[in-house]
């Protein structure tokens, strides 16, 4: 498919979901990743296999599900259970790669650890680099629903571009020097160059130009619908502090500064896409962009990540590389059909442990696919606002197939979820115990517990 060896570009990002231009959004302004998603193959159904940023990043990189790599918080090591383990970039490393990392691509607390190697894993990596810009350093002037809190919660500054280089843009420059300095005709050596964006991860901060693209009053947010959560389990909802009471200036606002980082990031997308044409790269550069997992702004009650709908899993995916083809694939993939598709194109050694699916047969034929569903698992993060569950721990596991999400929470035992895409797009209406659907249920039920065992 392409020549080899292939050098790889994969940049992760940070909290992002598909309200992009190439997905079709209306609004958001993504210039330089839509012309990426032009080149290759944009897929319209990706998942992540854990909606929080430390299991979902440490799953893809090891090539494992989120129970068999033992993280299911953001405090977890998969080392601690995995020692042994190569991980995607440590795998392409024992093969001649000079594997490299710029900014967050295994778990970073944002904003704390900016700077630091953050829940690095050193095993991975040939050359690292830690950029820290001036949005590390202007915390007392961020709006935030809670005081003294700016990562866990919704938070937001508008920045003058001239205050100083924010840390995406140190970590774009640091990625087009690496580009330079290792590029493989000097080296000898092929290149995997991992840039990890922090933006739009909250705090929102972008400069005030690209906050003047999104007039709050061109925005719409999503508003809670009466009733919508009634047939909801309460661990399905992963409630924050103050989310719920926003007042629709507020909604306007915090969206107006995700969009804003949204916009920010993709500018330094095309800065390294810039780069690799400079370079003379572009020919044999394996591009992948992705984000670690969803994001809500709003549907269901709902903002920011942890919860089993699809604005929580569901994850913008582009692969780009000489020779696949180009357009748009709906196959269902995870987020763990990363590792053996860069495997199979780069043209290396396959690895017993790996659970996902190689893609290629997707990138060669958009229209093919790989796999009858996706598989994600989440812990119960209502506890914040249920004193019910206070204490209480409850696991969830779903997956996705074209037409239908079904959801048990504690194997059903403390509730369950069936949504019907093609009817209730918005997930509106929980189907789980109507008779119409009973059969359904139970067929569900039985691929739910295969994917379930097969992933401890």
């Amino acid at each position: 498919m392409i020549q080899c060896p292939p050098n790889v570009l994969f940049i992760a990002v940070d909290d992002l979901n598909n309200d992009l231009g190439t997905y079709g959004h209306h609004l958001v302004r993504s210039p330089h990743i839509d012309r990426l998603a032009d080149r290759g193959v944009r897929f319209n159904r990706a998942y992540c296999q854990y909606p929080v940023c430390s299991p979902s990043r440490s799953s893809f990189l090891t090539g494992l599900y989120p129970e068999q790599t033992g993280v299911l918080t953001n405090q977890g090591q998969f080392r601690d259970r995995l020692p042994d383990t190569p991980t995607l970039p440590q795998w392409f490393k024992m093969h001649g790669y000079f594997t490299a990392r710029v900014g967050k691509i295994y778990h970073y607390g944002v904003p704390s650890q900016i700077g630091t190697d953050g829940e690095d894993d050193p095993a991975s990596w040939s050359a690292t680099v830690n950029p820290r810009g001036i949005d590390r350093e202007v915390h007392d002037r961020i709006h935030t629903l809670v005081p003294g809190q700016f990562g866990g919660t919704l938070s937001w500054l508008s920045l003058d571009p001239n205050e100083g280089l924010h840390t995406d843009e140190l970590g774009a420059e640091a990625a087009i020097r690496i580009m330079e300095e290792q590029h493989p005709r000097k080296t000898g050596k092929p290149l995997f160059l991992a840039v990890g964006f922090y933006r739009p991860h909250t705090p929102f901060v972008a400069t005030d130009s690209l906050f003047a693209l999104y007039p709050p009053n061109q925005i719409e947010p999503m508003m809670e619908v009466p009733g919508d959560r009634d047939d909801i389990p309460l661990p399905a909802l992963a409630d924050r502090p103050k989310q719920r009471e926003l007042s629709l200036n507020q909604r306007r606002t915090i969206i107006q500064a995700y969009y804003a980082s949204v916009s920010f990031m993709d500018v330094q997308v095309g800065h390294l896409l810039d780069a690799l044409q400079e370079q003379d790269m572009a020919g044999n550069t394996i591009i992948v962009f992705v984000s670690d997992h969803g994001y809500h702004l709003g549907h269901h009650g709902l903002w920011q990540k942890g919860d089993l709908f699809e604005g929580s899993v569901r994850v913008p995916l582009i692969i780009a590389a000489p020779g696949i083809a180009q357009g748009t694939a709906d196959a269902l993939v995870e987020l763990v059909d990363l590792y053996p598709t860069l495997v199979d194109l780069a043209g290396l050694p396959s690895l017993d442990h790996l659970v996902g699916e190689s893609l290629r047969p997707v990138l060669a034929d958009p229209v093919r696919t790989v796999r009858a569903s996706a598989f994600t698992v989440a812990n119960s993060r209502a506890a914040w606002v249920h004193p019910a569950l206070q204490g209480h721990h409850v696991i969830g596991h779903t997956i996705r197939t074209r037409q239908f999400r079904y959801t048990e929470w504690n194997e059903g035992a403390e509730g369950i979820e069936l949504y019907d895409y093609d009817s209730d797009p918005m997930e509106y209406t929980n189907l789980a115990g109507t008779a119409d659907f009973s059969a359904l249920q139970d067929s569900l039920r039985q691929v739910l517990s295969q994917r379930r065992t097969a992933a401890r």
